[in-house]
């Protein structure tokens, strides 16, 4: 892949998703397989006006050996020194990105345990900025970095440079970039045609939505009269693209309004490690049941990691007709399989305005997993005690 399209790639990072301002500091987590691609955007950044940029590598392989040797609550501790290096910048106004790769390869013979204190400790560490755009009203964004690892695993059969570059061609052509578009100018109208089909959405009156697919999906989410799919900001709050690529709109259901069972459609990655064919059942919004052959012990894990762990925080709608899905791929990272159908999350919601906050959950985790279907069908109750139909063959229908 040639150097412009990868530096437009990290200039798109840098103005369109974390939207640096003249003079922020820019807070970076990279995977450590991605240092190269690192220095690319750190350097897009200073272009835009960025007063400093720090970069904090996420090293999966050295995690995996310090919980091979240490107990799971040293693995998941952060260290004093740990959290003011994070918290000092984001206390001067620092924006935030996450430069994700792939290697599940990397922990395939990490045991549950390990993996789920490794995840923990990630998971523990960007809660701190995860705090900062609660409160302080922080850009960020969490975005791909094409690695050796990652391009090996979805191209087996080419060799390690081809592979690289047909995993870049694939991720520019999911974020919309070409060699001559507007890119800015293309995310502003993308922004725009999914707050208009939130708009519809929310004209509705929604008070549940009911999922249904082959795959046994046969699931109730009760909403609230705060749950929006349209994505309104304050007139005083930056413009910023948390997720990129993304295709989905979504709101935060009501905690206790979720009945029935749901089976996940794509694998999930949780402390480097992957879990597949799995599902939840649910009961007054709560799992009651965690449905899976291999990985229970890691999603279990999960659902009883603190109290709102095991309620829903999120119901996001993407069509299956996404570009994502109809690429054919299974891409092993939550950020781009959540965008290619229909995903939902348990724990945290996706934020809780004034009056909701008995109604929705809190959590110190989100996390999405991917349940939409290609014959999937979702029907949405109103107000006025109507169903209408939402999805059908897992697209919109209205």
């Amino acid at each position: 892949m040639n150097e412009k399209m990868i530096r437009k790639y990290a200039k798109m990072l840098a103005t369109v998703g974390i939207n640096v301002q003249p003079n922020q500091k820019v807070l970076v987590e990279a995977c450590v397989e991605g240092y190269a691609f690192a220095n690319v955007f750190a350097q897009e950044c200073y272009k835009a006006g960025a007063g400093e940029v720090i970069i904090n590598y996420l090293d999966q392989g050295f995690l995996k050996t310090k919980a091979q040797y240490q107990s799971a609550d040293e693995v998941k501790m952060i260290k004093p020194w740990q959290y003011e290096m994070i918290q000092s910048a984001l206390d001067e106004g620092a924006c935030w990105i996450r430069l994700e790769g792939v290697n599940p390869k990397q922990m395939e013979e990490a045991t549950e345990a390990q993996a789920n204190a490794i995840f923990s400790f990630i998971d523990n560490t960007r809660n701190i900025m995860r705090k900062a755009t609660r409160e302080k009203r922080c850009q960020w964004c969490i975005a791909m970095v094409p690695t050796y690892e990652w391009a090996e695993l979805l191209f087996p059969e080419l060799n390690r440079e081809d592979a690289l570059n047909q995993l870049w061609e694939t991720l520019l052509k999911l974020c919309y970039i070409t060699e001559d578009n507007d890119i800015a100018e293309v995310w502003k109208k993308k922004n725009e045609v999914k707050h208009a089909q939130g708009k519809k959405l929310d004209a509705l009156n929604l008070k549940a939505l009911h999922y249904t697919a082959s795959n046994g999906t046969d699931l109730t989410v009760e909403l609230t009269k705060f749950s929006k799919f349209s994505f309104d900001r304050p007139k005083d709050a930056l413009v910023f693209n948390a997720n990129m690529p993304t295709e989905e709109i979504a709101t935060s259901p009501y905690k206790y309004g979720t009945e029935g069972v749901v089976y996940a459609s794509r694998p999930l990655i949780l402390g480097g490690k992957k879990v597949e064919n799995f599902g939840f059942r649910f009961e007054k919004g709560k799992v009651v049941e965690v449905i899976a052959e291999a990985g229970k012990e890691m999603l279990e894990s999960l659902v009883n990691t603190d109290e709102g762990a095991a309620y829903l925080g999120e119901a996001a709608l993407v069509e299956y007709s996404s570009p994502i899905s109809q690429s054919g791929l299974v891409y092993y990272t939550t950020l781009i399989d959540e965008n290619a159908s229909c995903h939902l999350a348990l724990g945290r919601a996706l934020g809780v305005p004034s009056g909701a906050e008995e109604l929705m959950n809190d959590s110190t985790i989100h996390i999405d997993f991917m349940m939409g279907t290609a014959d999937m069908s979702i029907d949405g109750l109103t107000e006025e005690g109507t169903w209408v139909p939402v999805f059908r063959n897992g697209d919109f229908v209205i």
